[in-house]
């Protein structure tokens, strides 16, 4: 029996002006919806420009509270358009506490909760801990009215832990909102090995996990960065259905749920798990005596 469901990727480059950047979603959304998508995922913190390239206590003041004034907008925007939105917002949840978090609004316009990043990371280019809190919620999973959809944010999608772990908990697709480019200064070899390697996880989330898997990335140049675009939708064999290049576009792209079960069959990694050996893994490194 056939399950497809259509998946929408906004790919865009992000201004100045947070309610600029919120208009041209919002544009962007219907041009989606109007192309058939029933899950619409935005790419990370995508309000504002990345922001985390530096460390200025400024750029506290572009956070909000989650639920709040911007999933308000987008709850309205998704009950009328019938369609599921995946937003990436920067939360402000006390003063002095900040999380870079995910919001999910069904199909009807409700609100079905949040994901918070748990993985930050600390890099040139990406002082998040500066800004963020790792996130207190756990993996999430969220059973939206087209699909069940786990969400992770993009330093989580190099960690396999977060890809199982979100499976496990009954994820048919996962999605990765993404702000990742490549800092001006380097050679174009290395661009090319980090934007491979970028890929290569990805669809080995979907192999390992027999899900798809869709990233959504932002391009154009902040600062020190050339954001890559590249935002993809990835079938349960790692396949790639589609991908962007290093242009803005709003995509819409037919993914067949039935899938998991036909390649979880033919590659049973889970029924195969030794779950009875993995104690370990919670541990930071295995020290030999």
């Amino acid at each position: 029996m056939s399950s497809m469901v259509q998946i929408g990727v906004v790919q865009m480059a992000c201004g100045a002006e947070p309610k600029d950047n919120l208009g041209r979603i919002i544009q962007e959304i219907g041009q989606a919806a109007t192309k058939g998508a029933q899950i619409i995922c935005l790419q990370e913190l995508f309000k504002t420009r990345y922001f985390c390239y530096l460390e200025h206590h400024d750029n506290f003041s572009l956070a909000e509270s989650v639920p709040g004034p911007t999933t308000e907008v987008l709850q309205s925007l998704a009950s009328e358009r019938q369609v599921v939105l995946i937003a990436s917002l920067f939360e402000k949840r006390t003063h002095g506490l900040y999380h870079n978090t995910v919001a999910v609004i069904d199909a009807d316009g409700s609100y079905l909760g949040k994901y918070r990043k748990m993985h930050i990371p600390d890099d040139p280019g990406y002082y998040e801990k500066f800004y963020f809190t790792p996130g207190d919620l756990g993996y999430r999973v969220f059973n939206t009215r087209y699909a069940k959809i786990g969400t992770l944010i993009c330093w989580d999608q190099w960690f396999p832990e977060a890809a199982r772990l979100t499976t496990l908990m009954g994820a048919e697709i996962l999605f990765y909102p993404t702000a990742i480019g490549w800092d001006q200064s380097q050679e174009e070899t290395t661009n090319k090995e980090q934007f491979e390697a970028w890929q290569t996880v990805q669809r080995a989330h979907a192999v390992a996990n027999g899900v798809h898997v869709v990233s959504v990335n932002r391009v154009g140049t902040e600062g020190q960065m050339d954001f890559w675009g590249g935002s993809m939708v990835v079938n349960p064999m790692g396949r790639v259905l589609w991908q962007a290049g290093r242009e803005e576009v709003t995509k819409v792209v037919p993914v067949e749920l039935a899938d998991s079960d036909y390649y979880r069959t033919h590659w049973p990694f889970l029924r195969d798990r030794r779950v009875d050996s993995y104690g370990d893994i919670t541990k930071r490194f295995l020290d030999q005596p």
